[in-house]
């Protein structure tokens, strides 16, 4: 069985700088605090970081999250099956990173069945960071560079914060107001303390006037970078702090040498219908779309999810659940 432990699976990684940070270690270890247990395969070149996680009615389900790494994934897969069977486990879900499309991965994996239900978003704007300051600036929609020189002569400022609970508190107050649900403070403090003291994550705060108007966590990974986690308050929003805020997000992923800053997240749509709808659509994740469309990024989606199924009474179930009440997080 090629389970491996964390060190041995960080020195894996080492030869695929450009994997997923949810494939990361790091990440296991942060998800197997909060209700999931990460266990990582290798077989020859190909690898997988799998989290195990215990839902309601008795049900456990394994899951890749960006992944699997590496070329042979029917061998792994077999592996990881083993594995499965032998734990009770009914379902393995496989979201792949980006760069393969469906067809592509039920070819390499027959037997798996394309899934309505994600666990990621499946869409996503993903800014090139490639060239200079100017450069960046330029591929912006126009009224985008003008915010964030409008927060910078209304004298909004951007620094390093390291106020877990200050942070948590807007991102509550920003979940009730957009209505989205948010994790606990906990979560963000194991993350940052995780990431932080490597130098691949910052907190980072729009300031006027010594308050604290936006602050958002941004993560890096070799070349790669992602927003995955962002608040701002209700007041002196017509400052425009959170454009600032971006722009300075994106500067310090570039000054980690990543070229990539993946905004993280948009309605699954195709382009044409997005840019026809954006100014008349309030629901979901329309109201993002408006406001990370200005960056001047690539809309980026990926082959969806995928589901091997084990156990087919226990799959109904759990397609059940998921219709009534709620996503797996």
């Amino acid at each position: 069985m090629p389970i491996v432990n964390s060190t041995e699976w960080s020195a894996f990684l080492a030869i695929y700088p450009d994997a997923h940070i949810l494939q990361g270690a790091r990440w296991g270890i942060l998800k197997g605090q909060f209700g999931w247990e990460a266990v990582q395969f290798i077989n020859g070149t190909t690898g997988a970081q799998v989290l195990i996680r215990q839902l309601p009615m008795g049900l456990r389900m394994a899951y890749i999250p960006m992944g699997p790494i590496g070329e042979d994934w029917p061998a792994l897969l077999g592996e990881i099956d083993d594995y499965c069977f032998r734990n009770r486990i009914f379902l393995l879900k496989i979201e792949p990173d980006e760069g393969m499309d469906p067809l592509e991965v039920t070819i390499k994996v027959p037997g798996i069945i394309h899934s309505p239900q994600t666990i990621q978003p499946r869409r996503s704007i993903v800014i090139d960071l490639s060239g200079d300051k100017e450069a960046l600036l330029a591929r912006m929609k126009q009224k985008t560079r003008y915010n964030i020189g409008l927060a910078t002569k209304k004298g909004v400022t951007v620094k390093i914060w390291d106020d877990l609970s200050g942070f948590h508190q807007m991102m509550q107050m920003t979940g009730e107001r957009d209505t989205f649900g948010i994790h606990s403070l906990e979560y963000y403090k194991q993350a940052y303390e995780l990431f932080h003291p490597e130098g691949a994550c910052e907190l980072l705060a729009a300031f006027h006037e010594g308050a604290v108007l936006a602050a958002l966590m941004v993560f890096s990974a070799g070349k790669r970078a992602w927003y995955f986690y962002g608040a701002s308050g209700n007041q002196k929003r017509h400052l425009m702090p959170t454009y600032l805020l971006q722009w300075e997000a994106m500067l310090w992923a570039k000054s980690k040498g990543c070229t990539r800053y993946d905004l993280w997240g948009v309605p699954d749509h195709d382009e044409d219908y997005l840019e026809n709808h954006f100014n008349d659509r309030q629901d979901g994740l329309w109201g993002v779309y408006r406001f990370k469309r200005g960056f001047g990024g690539s809309l980026v989606r990926s082959a969806g999810a995928f589901d091997r199924v084990y156990h087919r009474s226990m799959y109904f179930l759990y397609t059940l659940y998921i219709r009534l009440f709620r996503r797996i997080e």
